[in-house]
């Protein structure tokens, strides 16, 4: 947020540099993040001089040009092309002589040469307010008054101020503050505390009044006072829309907004000025004079400022008509319809209190952000909307000579009161670790407009003004006092006292570390992704948020696959070639019954090179029997002995399915390449997605560890090379072979897979290794041979295999 510091000063009269403002802005928490000077303008001004036109002709070679002849003093003529059509003979104006250094819009210099113009000798320029740096207006020369002297310096003449604003980093839950009088009472509540000299300016209505004391034009209906609590109103006739004058331009575009005209300008004045936000309806165009603050039915049509149809759903707060056609999205954009416009000549003026969680949910549905709503879903003062009402009519005469028309409309059915609320001293000195003196402790909530309505027994008795609607509990008062104290002041203490935790890391979140560790010790990066996703990455069973932060952000994820996809492709973009990834977080769904289930996964990407190219190996790329290798590491380490099934989804190219005893444990697949192309990722990439609730259930690790004696006896390593079906997957006959000989078969690899033109069609070759052990003997040759030949049995019979030669 923006703040002016000639601005600030309308409310605060203190001698502090803006410096010194701001170092104790930030000591209360008002943090600012950097402080800019503004010039009003940029030139010095130097060989700027007032001339006058003695002559002026038609350009003979352009239509939209003119030549004049421009006197700068007694003894000097200057020949000056210029395009404004507003230039005229006897007019004084401001001239830039050959030499002068100007700046454009953008702030970049230029400098005025001699120059030849369609043929035409130009030997200066006549200025617009734009060219000099003091003004928007482009549209002509800037036209002096007569009376001044010829060949006076220009910068005798015109005023040019500075000012400095301040960024402050404010936190959402101080809407008190995001006003320029908020900052004000803020600083002044510190300064008095630190016993700086300064002083809050009052802000008094007490000379507004009427021009016409009869019953106002329109009439206000509070349909749902819940959404509603209170509704202002002001009805202004007569008005001149046009340009707001310097001062009020100047102040606005310090703090970045851009003038538009006297209306708009003042309503956006008194929003950065008090921190309500006003809104201006054109009174002609509400039919029957009749504004209703309510609901519309579903489906309801409403194009507002920005020239977007809008098809309202009935939740909406809205402003309408007496013929329920919508006429604002109360507290956050007005329709283009009922606008102010420049042929505008009654006003009706809206100052109110909306429901926050109205406006906000509004606001996120139709994705409108505008410095109205910012403020109404944080929570504005609801008994704060007549002052700011009448500073606006009060402008609204001085500046667009309106006449206030009829009674003020004040709707406030139920008036919401303070906040009550206790302070302890000795919850203090608890708290801060120091005892601050109890007088001074009463002057800091006083000068926090926080009422004492009893000091009994060491405990305050408080009122919480409510534009503090973050100011609810003792703590947050306690807050309020060390933050405006200093937590500078608060020393820290030389000696600590703590009690150390015996308890000793659970057992899980040592598991868990383990695992993570052999992870990182592969080679893999963790990630940490969001948890809220876009709708249309899950299925009918998502978890939707009630409040999103947006349209893309609205649901919980069900799988951890497309944040870490959205993670390959950003490291792709960045020429990253070696991706290793895991991420160890909770997914959600929705059950029957309207029931959520939570659980935690464990997620794994390759993608890229598994290996840099070195001088000891070339280049190796990640493949899905890496991950695979990866992963069956991982349950091993565990004590996990996995059994795998294929998968198919459209999601994968091709997947196995990983569970033991009939509990699932996870998948581990490619993904296909459809999936891919909505990420940008060009590389194949394999994810394991692993169950982690269901893993914890089944690690050995959990139970008391069994250790075995290595066999003395040897191994002995027989292959085969089978000729199967295309449709035969090695997992059959893996398990196969395991089913048929439990004891003396200790493990089996798939070295190689071939399929060809050495081969018959609808033909595959299989390579397996075979490791054949006994622990209480020394198996002989017979011994080993008869279990392989029981192996091409029941391959022959089962899968119709035929041995390779």
């Amino acid at each position: 947020m923006k703040i002016s510091y000639n601005w600030l000063n309308d409310y605060i009269k203190t001698d502090l540099s803006v410096e010194k403002v701001a170092s104790v802005l930030t000591d209360i928490g008002l943090e600012v993040e950097g402080v800019d000077k503004v010039e009003s303008a940029k030139s010095n001004f130097n060989g700027v001089v007032v001339g006058e036109v003695i002559d002026c002709i038609k350009h003979p070679n352009a239509d939209k040009l003119k030549i004049t002849q421009v006197k700068i003093n007694e003894n000097e003529i200057l020949q000056i092309v210029c395009g404004a059509t507003n230039v005229d003979i006897g007019q004084k104006v401001p001239v830039a002589t050959i030499g002068t250094i100007l700046y454009d819009k953008e702030g970049k210099e230029f400098k005025i040469k001699k120059s030849k113009i369609r043929g035409e000798d130009s030997f200066g320029m006549i200025c617009s307010e734009e060219e000099l740096g003091i003004g928007e207006n482009h549209e002509g020369i800037m036209v002096l008054d007569s009376h001044i002297k010829l060949g006076m310096p220009i910068k005798e003449i015109l005023t040019t101020s500075s000012d400095y604003t301040l960024e402050i980093g404010l936190t959402p839950n101080r809407t008190d503050a995001m006003s320029h009088f908020g900052v004000a009472r803020d600083l002044a509540s510190a300064l008095k505390s630190r016993k700086v000299k300064s002083e809050l300016l009052p802000i008094s209505i007490e000379e507004f009044k009427l021009d016409e004391e009869n019953t106002n034009p329109v009439q206000v209906e509070i349909e749902d006072a819940n959404l509603c609590p209170r509704y202002s109103g002001i009805y202004l006739k007569d008005v001149e829309v046009k340009p707001s004058p310097e001062w009020l331009q100047k102040k606005l575009r310090t703090i970045g907004l851009t003038p538009i005209n006297n209306a708009v300008d003042i309503t956006n004045y008194i929003l950065h000025s008090y921190g309500q936000p006003l809104h201006a309806f054109d009174a002609d165009k509400i039919k029957g004079n009749k504004l209703k603050v309510g609901s519309v039915q579903k489906g309801t049509k409403f194009v507002t400022l920005d020239n977007v149809e809008r098809n309202l759903d009935g939740t909406e707060l809205v402003i309408k008509d007496s013929e329920d056609q919508p006429l604002c999205l109360a507290g956050i954009y007005g329709g283009l319809e009922s606008g102010v416009s420049s042929t505008t000549k009654n006003i009706f003026l809206e100052s109110a209190y909306f429901n926050p969680i109205s406006i906000r949910k509004t606001s996120k549905k139709e994705g409108i952000s505008t410095d109205s709503s910012f403020r109404f879903e944080r929570g504005v003062d609801p008994n704060n909307t007549l002052l700011p009402l009448k500073k606006a009519a009060e402008l609204f005469k001085e500046l667009a000579n309106a006449t206030l028309v009829g009674e003020i409309i004040d709707e406030y059915p139920q008036p919401i009161k303070e906040v009550n609320t206790v302070l302890r001293y000795h919850k203090i000195d608890q708290i801060l670790g120091k005892r601050i003196h109890r007088d001074q402790i009463k002057e800091i909530v006083k000068s926090l407009d926080f009422t004492i309505i009893s000091d009994v027994n060491d405990v305050l008795d408080l009122n919480v003004p409510t534009y503090r609607v973050d100011v609810t509990r003792e703590i947050d008062v306690i807050e309020e006092v060390a933050r405006i104290y200093g937590y500078n002041h608060i020393d820290i203490p030389e000696k600590f006292s703590f009690t150390y935790d015996n308890n000793q890391q659970n057992e899980e979140d040592l598991l868990e570390d383990s695992i993570t560790n052999l992870l990182k010790f592969n080679g893999f990066y963790e990630v940490l992704n969001n948890s809220i996703t876009t709708k249309k990455m899950e299925d009918t069973n998502y978890v939707e948020l009630l409040n999103p932060l947006s349209s893309d952000l609205s649901v919980m994820r069900q799988t951890l696959l497309y944040g870490m996809l959205q993670t390959v492709s950003f490291n792709y973009n960045r020429n990253q070639k070696e991706i290793k990834l895991f991420e160890l977080g909770k997914v959600y769904f929705k059950t029957s019954g309207n029931n959520y289930l939570e659980n935690k996964k464990l997620g794994l990407i390759l993608s890229g090179n598994f290996q840099s190219n070195n001088w000891i190996s070339k280049e190796n790329r990640s493949s899905f029997f890496h991950l695979k290798g990866i992963v069956y590491q991982l349950l091993n380490s565990l004590g996990i002995q996995p059994s795998e099934k294929p998968i198919h989804s459209n999601l994968y190219d091709e997947g196995i399915e990983l569970s033991m005893n009939n509990t699932y444990l996870g998948e581990i697949s490619i993904i296909s390449p459809s999936q891919l192309k909505e990420f940008g990722i060009k590389n194949e990439v394999y994810f394991a997605e692993l169950d982690w609730d269901n893993i914890l259930d089944l690690s050995t690790k959990r139970k008391a560890l069994k250790f075995e004696e290595i066999s003395k006896f040897p191994g002995s390593s027989r292959d085969l090379a089978l000729l199967v079906d295309k449709n035969v997957n090695y997992f059959d006959l893996y398990k196969t072979a395991f089913n048929e000989e439990k004891i003396l078969i200790k493990s089996i690899n798939l070295f190689d897979v071939y399929e060809g033109e050495k081969l018959p069609v609808g033909k595959k070759s299989y390579a397996l290794n075979f490791i054949i052990q006994d622990e209480r003997k020394t198996l002989t040759d017979s011994e080993i041979d008869a279990v392989m030949n029981n192996l091409i049995n029941i391959y022959s019979r089962e899968f119709k295999a035929e041995l390779r030669n």
